[in-house]
């Protein structure tokens, strides 16, 4: 049997991958602490003998870690992906989504993986000219974005040093069903479906001019399990539609209604605009979900943000007072 392992497999993309390799079938093994993950996503495979999941952080995966014996492929998700969060918390940031990696990584190395495909953000390359390459300059504006390029430094270092199989893929702005609902302030859908449900303002920063690479989370499901099979190792991939569209957008997609301003936040650009020329020529990946369509899948499964935080103005003021005072 073919087994791949997914940490994070219970959270927002990882449970998209996990759907993915069942589909293709794979065995899964997955490794999630329930942190941003719920084993609600994973509920429609509950009967399938193919899909194993242990519950415990990815800080205590040991080097010889039995999950990961006979594994042909590792697609490492885990982490703490809140960013407005990671200003008051850098150690928690640091110690998970960098030494977690490298627990991972390790495992992955004595186990002797096939390929390991790490989830980088696209955060790392900071207030970027547009459209992005791999090769830009990386300039992390806070905690999450460095805790994420650092962990993609380590995985190249396992790869350069221990001769691991590593294919890093910097994920821009992946958005659809079974996205957090966290309690931390965070990605713009999860923020809008929560306030759309509760018949509140949607929130917009700024003017809502500014526009964001959105992708569909099994178009990243699909580039990740192209990069597993690849022949390519040792390879950094952007990955996005390479079609950046408004927040206002996004705001007329969701039935339009009545907004609040926001102030535009320090550290954060106008416009995130994945150049995606490699991986569509090395991987021959092509984003196949419209936005349009990938919106209207979130409408149809709306109730899934009905217990989400309903944020507003003074809220989102509160949670990010702390990103105005060092990002200023």
């Amino acid at each position: 049997m073919k087994i791949a392992v997914v940490t994070g497999g219970a959270g927002f993309i990882g449970s998209h991958m996990v759907d993915l390799l069942l589909a293709e079938g794979w065995r899964v093994h997955v490794i999630d602490n329930l942190c941003g993950g719920r084993l609600q996503n994973l509920d429609h495979h509950r009967s399938d003998p193919n899909l194993a999941v242990e519950v415990r952080d990815i800080r205590a995966v040991a080097q010889d870690d039995p999950l990961f014996k006979d594994a042909r492929y590792v697609f490492h998700f885990a982490g703490i992906g809140d960013v407005v969060p990671s200003i008051e918390r850098p150690v928690d940031y640091l110690s998970t989504n960098v030494m977690g990696t490298v627990s991972v990584l390790e495992a992955a190395r004595r186990a002797g993986v096939g390929k390991f495909v790490y989830a980088a953000s696209s955060s790392c390359y900071g207030l970027a000219e547009v459209p992005t390459r791999e090769d830009a300059p990386i300039r992390p504006e806070y905690p999450y974005a460095l805790s994420k390029n650092m962990g993609e430094q380590a995985a190249l270092h396992w790869g350069r040093v221990y001769k691991l199989p590593v294919v890093s893929i910097r994920i821009f702005n992946a958005y659809g069903i079974r996205s957090r609902t966290s309690g931390a302030y965070g990605a713009v859908f999860g923020v809008f479906l929560a306030q759309k449900l509760a018949g509140k303002p949607f929130t917009i920063v700024g003017d809502g001019t500014q526009t964001r690479d959105f992708l569909y989370v099994t178009d990243v499901a699909r580039a990740f399990y192209l990069a597993a099979q690849s022949r390519h190792v040792d390879e950094i991939y952007n990955l996005g539609a390479g079609d950046p569209q408004p927040v206002n957008r996004i705001v007329e997609l969701l039935g339009g209604g009545e907004t609040a301003g926001l102030p535009k936040r320090p550290g954060e650009p106008d416009c995130t605009w994945a150049d995606i020329a490699k991986i569509k020529k090395e991987l021959g990946w092509e984003p196949l979900v419209s936005l349009e369509e990938g919106v209207g899948a979130l409408l149809k499964n709306i109730d899934y943000w009905r217990q989400a935080p309903v944020w507003d103005e003074q809220s989102i003021a509160e949670a990010t007072k702390q990103w105005f005072k060092y990002l200023q």
